[in-house]
């Protein structure tokens, strides 16, 4: 959807001013896309397309059982593998509409369907977050710039089970602000996947995120969480990537996605007009890394490595 003239010059008037402080970068709004993909008939499709079965999602978090493990590793190893494919795919004058395409055809290939399609009314098969765009980027056909940064994420339905993975990718030469923030978000994930194990608090999670970030003076943006995931593509717990009081301690068997966002300015977003996508407010720069992981009995399993 298109923004009006006169927001556009106010929002690049004040990009423009923080350009020296967050790095060097074009900063991007959504533009002219393509409609959606089809999927096959012969694909199973989760029930908030068919709308042919009861929500399943819990009401609690999950305590899943070797069966539901199983469907897990498989969903979660083929998101894996598709967001991998994309290393040598993304690069300067590649369109966000492109991977769309490519992860659509992966997706749909290995007999699986692409979670974000029709979620809510979400039109596309990914969400593809550029530079000051936080999350829920729709794949445009604006090619790729050098030195752009972009996350890509990535959910299958597969066997009846969501898998869910992302990456922030460099596009081509990036500056070393930009380099440093991808680090650090990476950094942020791995020490947030370490900390957890049997009888460790949700909430701890989100304070050594918290912590690492601000040690590298980067800000945690507060309004995105991780979520339980299986059948169902969000549910209980939520996980939150900085300081909270989300009560609850994680237990066996339990599955759920860690997704910091991070940025150089500050905390506040902008939901933008088309409803999805989400900038940042002074035009910062995000990273987003994300893995599903399980908690095993003496630590946890990233899923999608």
């Amino acid at each position: 959807m298109e923004l009006g003239n006169k927001m556009i010059a106010v929002v690049g008037r004040m990009w423009r001013t923080n350009v020296m402080r967050f790095g060097v970068y074009d900063k991007v709004l959504p533009n002219e896309t393509t409609p959606s993909r089809i999927v096959p008939d012969h694909i199973l499709k989760p029930e908030y397309v068919t709308l042919s079965s009861a929500n399943k999602t819990p009401k609690a978090p999950e305590i899943k059982d070797n069966i539901q493990i199983k469907g897990m590793k498989e969903s979660c190893s083929l998101a894996a593998s598709i967001l991998n494919s994309l290393h040598t795919f993304i690069k300067p004058g590649v369109t966000t509409d492109d991977i769309d395409e490519l992860v659509h055809t992966l997706t749909v290939e290995a007999g699986a369907y692409p979670s974000p399609l029709h979620y809510k009314g979400f039109p596309k098969s990914v969400c593809t977050s550029v530079n000051n765009v936080a999350v829920h980027g729709i794949p445009d056909l604006r090619p790729l710039l050098d030195g752009d940064i972009i996350n890509v994420d990535i959910t299958v339905f597969f066997k009846q089970y969501h898998g869910d993975c992302s990456k922030t990718f460099f596009v081509g030469n990036v500056d070393d602000k930009g380099k440093h923030l991808v680090s650090v978000t990476e950094e942020c994930l791995n020490l947030a996947i370490k900390c957890c194990g049997p009888n460790v608090p949700f909430c701890e999670i989100g304070t050594t995120i918290y912590r690492h970030a601000k040690k590298n003076r980067l800000t945690v943006l507060p309004a995105f969480v991780g979520h339980g995931i299986g059948q169902y593509f969000h549910g209980p717990p939520d996980i939150f990537h900085t300081l909270n009081r989300y009560p609850g301690l994680m237990k066996p068997g339990m599955t759920f996605t860690i997704e910091p966002v991070l940025s150089h300015g500050n905390e506040n977003t902008v939901l933008l007009e088309d409803g999805w996508t989400i900038v940042t407010e002074d035009g910062a720069r995000t990273a987003q890394m994300e893995h599903t992981v399980l908690i095993t009995d003496d630590g946890a399993e990233i899923l999608t490595k």
